[in-house]
């Protein structure tokens, strides 16, 4: 097959962060696919472009056997709601350029991975133009997320995401979900044709976390960060609104006489309020790190006792799978999961860690004590969860199984 992808971040190989599509891409590249992606030029917790692409609107490359097409991102990304804003619609209208007019080969179909809502419009309008089936994946139900998060508040504002949103689920060949709770709430409250809809959720790329399991020497690393005595919980993900991760501070405040020590790696718009923060409340047993590209990470989860997975408080995020709980998982840790809903039901089927209950401190401390007095516990339920991922949510078994639904119930149809 012939793929043409559209996703705003998919990452550069030196950038830190999720990469679902560029593990998936991968895949499907070593299955003897050809993959082409137009991409942004502004990293999501980033602010401004690479110094190669200043000045420039477009930028071709390879990028280990996948063609890219880097294209314009406005870079007030970051830097306000109106600038996130202008910064989605700067790379619909630049990919829909790149799509028409720089991706002149014939492509079987096209893929749009969202959030941004708004680059479901690119895809729709490089499938008619190209006459190719259009794919739209959702990642997250937007837009909840920005309403539940108060991002999003104006309501002639709302009112036409909704009405995007039904567009670009009316239009789609097919729609991918990344969770049940997804599928649910398309066909329940959305009324989406339950025949368009497939699932192929997040997983773990088990390439990387098999070799460090056989190799990496943990206590080394842990001797090296001085984390010998600690019992660490390392969070690894973005550091925004819907993170509200100022509920870890509440959190280690009543364990500062323990051994624990959060050690929060990420970038995000909330991060400089959440270093400002931490030093007015003078919280000595969180850290803060900046991202690493994706091998390094392993490294630090394999360091650690936990891994913890946190959202805000909000009806919205009971729907969504953390993407970072696989790749605790994939490295034999148990997860301290904060998100309730399917999420924790994850946890729980898997018996790979234990849920509390978000923003409730006194929670968050009655579950880390017993895993501090109990350290067999984390062994078992880090071997658990390494199964439980292994034989559900393996991303190499994951990839192939992604292109045959779409060749079953689109490309064999048309």
């Amino acid at each position: 097959m012939n793929i043409l992808l559209i996703h705003q971040y998919f990452l550069e190989e030196d950038d830190p962060g999720g990469s679902r599509f560029n593990e998936m891409a991968a895949n499907w590249i070593s299955d003897g696919h050809q993959v082409t992606v137009v991409a942004g030029m502004v990293h999501y917790n980033g602010t401004k472009k690479r110094k190669d692409y200043k000045g420039k609107f477009f930028r071709r490359k390879m990028q280990g056997g996948i063609k890219v097409v880097r294209t314009h991102v406005s870079e007030s990304y970051n830097s306000s709601f109106i600038g996130r804003l202008w910064g989605y619609f700067s790379f619909t209208f630049s990919s829909t350029y790149a799509g028409l007019f720089l991706c002149k080969e014939k492509y079987d179909f096209i893929l749009v991975t969202s959030p941004p809502l708004f680059i479901g419009i690119s895809g729709y309008l490089i499938s008619r133009f190209k006459r190719i089936p259009f794919i739209f994946e959702v990642r997250d139900l937007w837009p909840e997320s920005a309403i539940d998060t108060k991002v999003l508040t104006n309501k002639y504002l709302i009112k036409l995401a909704y009405s995007l949103e039904g567009f670009i689920y009316k239009k789609a060949h097919l729609i991918n979900v990344l969770t049940p709770a997804f599928r649910k709430k398309l066909i329940e409250e959305k009324n989406v044709n339950p025949e368009k809809i497939i699932f192929i959720p997040n997983g773990a790329d088990f390439r990387i976390s098999d070799q460090l399991l056989n190799t990496f020497n943990a206590g080394e690393f842990r001797n090296k960060m001085g984390w010998e005595e600690k019992f660490i919980i390392t969070y690894v993900g973005a550091h925004g609104v819907a993170n509200h991760l100022e509920q870890i501070f509440d959190v280690a405040e009543l364990l500062r006489d323990s051994p624990v020590l959060f050690v929060m790696i990420g970038m995000g718009m909330r991060k400089p309020f959440l270093l400002e923060e931490k030093q007015n409340r003078k919280i000595e047993n969180v850290i803060f790190l900046d991202p690493v590209p994706k091998k390094e990470i392993f490294q630090y989860i394999l360091a650690s006792d936990m891994g913890a997975s946190i959202l805000k408080k909000a009806d919205t995020f009971k729907t969504i799978y953390s993407n970072k709980t696989f790749d605790y998982m994939s490295c034999k840790k148990p997860v301290l999961m904060a998100i309730d809903g399917v999420s924790k039901d994850l946890v729980e089927d898997a018996k790979a860690g234990s849920y509390v209950e978000p923003e409730n401190a006194a929670h968050y401390h009655e579950v880390i004590s017993s895993y501090i007095n109990n350290p067999k516990r984390s062994e078992s339920e880090g071997e658990n969860g390494y199964s439980f991922v292994k034989e559900h949510f393996d991303r190499e078994i994951l990839s192939s199984k992604y292109l045959q639904l779409i060749k079953e119930k689109v490309l064999e149809k048309q």
